[in-house]
């Protein structure tokens, strides 16, 4: 597979002082729509990955924390909407946008080369351990950011809390050999719930929860695969018998895959992950249910959707973050096989 460099300049060209605009129109960012502490916390994960980042990467790195800070209130729960003036929409809560600011804080406390940026970002994760969600998705988004934080402290007794917390409410697979999945129905971001299945066995050194995210990753990855390329669940979910492919295929859904293999083949020597991570790639090369490019090579930035008839050409914050962050697991995927 031919090697793409992560980009970054089209996050750059998203961002103002404030954050990264959610929403554009093709490559023009659409102001009226404000931010959300969602995307903020993925520029967060992909800016802390960065193994030798740049003034771009650092300056974004910096702004995404910022922002968490901002949305992130006494309790340590979080906002997630903001209108381009700077202010606040919304209430604090312990939706998605709780889980993916402790992912993304955790990361950064863990990964970012800049120590102020790094003690900074801990502060703010061990605030939001206060929190708990009833939410899977949530749980299993702050559950990844505080396996970083136990990759780095192993000793680290809030990270392994919350961790223990995450099992009970992320769910297991079901008996049901025909549906295993813990839902009656494939919905968003499916594959973060074997990502943090696997993540919190090895943290806890249970070998039985490893094996579970292990085969609920496989059972995914064969279910959202077709003719050998993948087609992810789209916006309206998938069920038992849904018929295949569905469009309106968001990029997201890829990026958590590539996300949950890359872990998988860091702890399960088998050649089905690091297929599974350049599956991921190719959906977004080309290889996918209408054969097109989720991408544009000119402006480095991800296409927001896959319709039977094409890709939806805006370039939003999400989409982009999604490309940027299965580029990198490539890449490293390539740096291993080298």
């Amino acid at each position: 597979m031919i090697a793409h460099e992560p980009r970054f300049d089209h996050l750059a060209r998203m961002t103002d002082e404030h954050g990264t605009f959610e929403h554009a129109d093709h490559t023009t960012p659409r102001r009226e729509h404000g931010y959300c502490t969602d995307d903020m916390a993925r520029v967060l994960v992909v800016a802390s990955r960065e193994p030798h980042p740049g003034p771009l990467v650092s300056g974004l790195a910096e702004t995404a924390l910022r922002f968490l800070a901002d949305a992130q209130g006494g309790r340590g729960d979080f906002r997630n909407r903001r209108n381009s003036g700077g202010a606040w929409e919304d209430r604090h809560g312990v939706e998605d946008c709780w889980g993916r600011s402790l992912w993304g804080l955790g990361t950064a406390a863990a990964r970012s080369p800049n120590d102020a940026l790094r003690q900074n970002a801990l502060a703010h994760f061990e605030h939001g351990l206060q929190q708990r969600s009833p939410w899977p998705r949530a749980m299993a988004f702050a559950a990844l950011g505080a396996s970083e934080v136990l990759a780095a402290q192993p000793g680290h007794r809030g990270a392994r809390d919350l961790m223990i917390d995450a099992v009970g409410i992320v769910g297991d697979r079901h008996s049901n050999a025909a549906w295993p999945w813990p839902e009656p129905r494939l919905t968003y971001a499916n594959a973060v719930l074997p990502d943090a299945m696997i993540a919190a066995g090895v943290a806890l050194d249970r070998a039985t929860l490893v094996n579970d995210g292990l085969e609920l990753l496989e059972w995914l990855l064969d279910t959202e695969t077709t003719q050998g390329h993948l087609s992810v669940t789209a916006v309206g979910g998938r069920g038992p018998g849904d018929p295949r492919p569905n469009f309106d295929q968001q990029p997201i859904e890829v990026a958590a895959l590539a996300d949950a293999c890359a872990r998988a083949a860091r702890y399960a020597e088998t050649d089905r992950w690091a297929d599974g991570v350049n599956a991921a790639v190719g959906w977004f090369l080309g290889d996918n249910d209408a054969g097109v490019a989720m991408w544009d090579p000119e402006s480095g930035g991800g296409y927001d959707g896959l319709r039977a008839d094409g890709p939806n050409l805006n370039q939003g914050a999400e989409s982009t973050l999604a490309l940027v962050s299965t580029l990198q697991h490539g890449r490293g995927r390539l740096e291993v096989e080298r």
